[in-house]
């Protein structure tokens, strides 16, 4: 599919639903190493009922309010810190969208843009800090390049996968420097940050959802 209509969006995140709920217990066992243990367990409630929200939320015409409305409600489901930010970067990304009434290439990009900037908002983290910005800042970058290539859709999530996954590579040689993982950076080389992982998958699910 080239673009998504907004009452095409919760299609567009099923596939982000169904990864994390495959992913779960590989993310827990990594937040176990590092954090709270319950990394997995956010994700897959939180994406899991995230299409459910688009729906209840569509703003006919507008794919940008109603992926806001909808990030509110997955706010308020996962308050956790992973569930914030996430929430917080669908949030910015649908702000960037507003008016926007399909969800294509050039819009995908964007979105990825905003929902990195919104994640570096939220988390005052910075590029190189080991945090899931470390995964979703190149991913965007990608993505903004393969759009003004005039890439399709499926061309740009491709690109932003593949940043994802060198930031999340990158993450290995970087030392935590916000919560627990920062508390057991000693043991974090070697070690691909949770956060940044999540990010991965994200893009690997709308990947799976565009491709399909």
């Amino acid at each position: 599919m080239e673009k998504y209509g907004v009452e095409q969006l919760p299609e567009l995140f099923e596939g982000a639903a169904a990864i994390f709920a495959e992913k779960k217990d590989e993310l827990c066992a990594m937040d176990a190493n590092m954090g709270d243990g319950d990394l997995g367990l956010t994700m897959n409630k939180g994406f899991a009922a995230l299409p459910d929200f688009i729906r209840q939320n569509t703003e006919a015409g507008d794919a940008g309010k109603t992926l806001m409305k909808a990030a509110m409600k997955m706010a308020a489901l996962v308050p956790s810190t992973m569930g914030t930010l996430m929430s917080s970067g669908i949030m910015e990304g649908g702000k960037a969208l507003k008016g926007c009434g399909e969800f294509g290439a050039s819009e995908l990009a964007a979105f990825l843009q905003a929902f990195a900037n919104g994640i570096q908002k939220r988390g005052k983290c910075q590029p190189g800090d080991c945090t899931i910005l470390d995964a979703m800042a190149p991913a965007a970058e990608k993505a903004a390049a393969a759009a003004g290539r005039g890439e399709s859709l499926a061309g740009v999530i491709a690109e932003a996968l593949e940043g994802a996954r060198e930031g999340v590579e990158a993450t290995k040689d970087m030392i935590p420097k916000y919560g627990k993982a920062a508390v057991f950076s000693a043991k974090a080389s070697g070690t691909a940050d949770q956060g940044a992982m999540a990010a991965m998958y994200l893009l690997e699910g709308l990947k799976n959802s565009i491709c399909s």
